[in-house]
């Protein structure tokens, strides 16, 4: 049954990779492969009861992130139809600013960004951004720097990626030791990929000229509105502190918006506004595709975590009883494996299997796992979600553009950790 599984899933990886060749959509592939393995396994003989108990934790852990995305698409959907990106670019572009000054300032915030507000956000808030900026190949770049830097800046925060926040509530470092030790690898990853990223940039996109400030002025309501958009992505860290799990404090921003929306059209004076926004038209632009596929990829992973599959991947990396260079070689190794296969069931085994106090060692944990799966654009859920904003950034494309960009930034953290670690 492993083999058969491991084969089932590698065909599937295949042919996920080859979507615009075999004219079939991601998400049918990927979803009919979490069916295939599951099916599978019940009609081996799998303990039932097991299968319904794994299956439950899995669909509860799905359940949250795809809430937690629904969320957050949404909120920048508001932020969209409010038209703030289109006054934020006219703003940047009176600086005068080229394509590649706008990549560098577009990849820093992401950094920033990420670490407060998480990855998954920042890459779709500056995505919306970047294809305001960007056109063609120049697009497909700054989405794929948006993905690496996303990831890179959540690395180093306890609440900047799904896999630290796992770390951090087993305890494995506080928040102060993986802002600490985290960040200047993280900053290292960054500024190296941003280097490739940039000499990646060709000319100037030659966007149409944005509107006027005058024809996106905004009025009292709508930047309320959309000042409580940006306030809400402040609620999931809150949540976190309250006992909560982080899309809660999405799910509360949506609804304080959303009655926020609905006051002002029943108040506001009877004139064209963006106040008679339609929810339900909002919510229809949603990608529930890209959904699917996130769907799809967590369960054909939870099928082979629950054949052991992953904790046989670990063990053979970490092997029993390792001493610390055997650690920090398996984590390397580790976070290479998460541009495959997803990084939260590994990080998950690896909880269980890393037999170590040094907190140093968990903190590269974090940035490997973090990290590596930007080497491929399905190796994280910021990657995949900017698949699914950006149509033309296909596997290949961004195996072309981004992934030599992230490996070598992806090693030039590492070696800055090490020098902590020698040093310090």
């Amino acid at each position: 049954m492993i083999l058969f599984a491991s084969l089932v899933f590698i065909a599937g990886y295949i042919l996920i990779t080859l979507e615009h060749h075999w004219k079939v959509n991601k998400s049918v592939t990927a979803t009919a492969l979490a069916a295939i393995l599951w099916g599978g396994l019940a009609l081996y003989g799998a303990d039932h009861v097991l299968m319904e108990e794994e299956i439950f934790h899995l669909s509860a852990e799905t359940f949250s992130l795809v809430v937690f995305l629904l969320s957050a698409m949404t909120l920048v959907e508001i932020l969209v139809h409010y038209r703030f990106f289109d006054l934020l670019r006219v703003k940047l572009f009176s600086l005068g600013l080229q394509d590649t000054a706008q990549l560098v300032l577009i990849s820093a915030l992401a950094f920033i960004l990420s670490a407060i507000i998480d990855n998954l956000t920042t890459t779709i808030v500056m995505v919306q951004i970047a294809r305001r900026f960007f056109k063609g190949n120049n697009l497909l770049v700054a989405a794929a720097a948006i993905v690496v830097s996303a990831n890179a800046g959540g690395a180093f925060s306890p609440v900047g990626d799904v896999t630290t926040i796992m770390l951090w509530l087993a305890g494995k470092f506080t928040a102060a030791e993986i802002i600490l030790w985290g960040f200047l690898p993280s900053l290292a990853i960054y500024l190296v990929s941003l280097l490739f990223f940039v000499r990646q940039i060709k000319g100037d996109s030659s966007d149409d000229k944005p509107v006027t400030y005058e024809e996106v002025k905004l009025n009292g309501p709508e930047k309320l509105i959309i000042a409580t958009t940006f306030a809400s992505f402040a609620l999931p860290p809150l949540a976190h502190l309250f006992g909560l799990p982080p899309f809660m404090g999405l799910m509360l921003g949506v609804g304080i918006v959303g009655l926020m929306v609905g006051w002002f059209a029943n108040t506001a004076e009877q004139r064209e506004s963006h106040l008679s926004m339609d929810i339900e038209k909002l919510l229809g632009k949603l990608d529930i595709t890209s959904l699917l596929f996130f769907i799809g990829i967590l369960f054909a992973v939870g099928a082979l975590g629950f054949l052991g599959i992953l904790d046989q991947i670990s063990d053979m990396v970490f092997g029993d009883n390792p001493v610390d260079s055997r650690l920090i070689v398996g984590s390397v190794f580790l976070g290479v494996f998460s541009a495959i296969l997803d990084n939260i069931p590994l990080t998950a085994a690896a909880i269980d299997i890393m037999q170590t106090t040094d907190f140093r060692l968990w903190v590269l944990l974090a940035i490997c796992v973090g990290t590596g799966g930007s080497m491929l654009v399905i190796g994280s859920a910021a990657g995949v979600v900017a698949m699914g904003m950006v149509k033309e950034l296909s596997f290949k494309q961004f195996l072309k553009i981004a992934t030599i960009p992230a490996a070598v930034g992806y090693v030039a953290g590492i070696g800055v950790w090490y020098l902590q670690y020698l040093f310090f």
